[in-house]
């Protein structure tokens, strides 16, 4: 991620539209510092899961594994959508350091959503849920208060899904093992956003305001996240066959 005082990267200029095609899943490998071992652990342990049947208005994550893949996923394409907006339109008075920042993590975004989609689809092509329709009707790209506002509330959001989600994933395999160390490292990602975003918004803010009296970042259950993010998202997402 780009940290203030921090000029764009080559590769970063001119990235809005590429936000909106594939990004190439051994990209995501090298990010994550995951092996293709790891991977086929991570697969090799989620083919036995069904997401339960979708509608175009109505979409159910499914169970097992495989429902917290999904989970994972309709958050990440939430974001992606989000931020491929944001530097697509920047917003009023931004600054190169903000530019190469927000460049930054539409990218990780991107990534993370094409490695859920790519994983899923592999083991269980009929259990994937589709494209999400982002709803921003009515919202204000071209403020900046309001657009780095929601990316600390989407970027929140997407921190204390994956801590509450740790313990829905089924463990008792090699396999997903491996699952919650990969998912441990896209939320450290997402808490660096989380902490750029705030260094936007109010120098030296951090995360002083999302964590507890032990300094931990807060953990919410798929009911409370989905609660917060279905208003930003056109089909209707039902988590209710998630594991508990």
């Amino acid at each position: 991620m780009a940290t203030p005082h921090q000029s764009p990267a080559p590769d970063e200029v001119g990235f809005g539209s590429q936000l909106l095609q594939s990004v190439n899943r051994r990209s995501f490998l090298r990010y994550s510092g995951m092996t293709a071992a790891a991977v086929g652990l991570v697969l090799a342990g989620c083919d036995d899961d069904d997401n339960g049947g979708s509608t175009p208005t109505s979409v159910n994550l499914g169970s097992g594994n495989v429902g917290v893949l999904n989970y994972a996923y309709a958050l990440e394409q939430l974001e992606a959508a989000f931020y491929a907006q944001v530097v697509a339109t920047p917003y009023t008075g931004i600054t190169a350091d903000e530019t190469a920042a927000l460049r930054a993590i539409a990218r990780h975004e991107a990534i993370h959503r094409d490695f859920f989609k790519a994983a899923i689809t592999a083991v269980a092509p009929t259990g994937i849920i589709g494209n999400l329709t982002p709803n921003f009707t009515g919202f204000n790209f071209a403020d900046k208060g309001s657009v780095l506002s929601l990316a600390r509330t989407f970027e929140d959001l997407g921190v204390a899904a994956y801590n509450g989600a740790g313990r829905l994933i089924d463990t008792s395999t090699p396999a997903g093992l491996t699952y919650l160390v990969l998912a441990g490292k896209i939320v450290s990602v997402e808490a660096r956003h989380a902490a750029q975003i705030r260094e936007f918004l109010q120098a030296g803010s951090f995360a002083n305001d999302v964590v507890n009296a032990l300094g931990l970042d807060r953990a919410l259950t798929p009911t409370e996240v989905l609660a917060q993010a279905q208003p930003f998202i056109t089909e209707t997402i039902n988590g209710s066959n998630l594991p508990s």
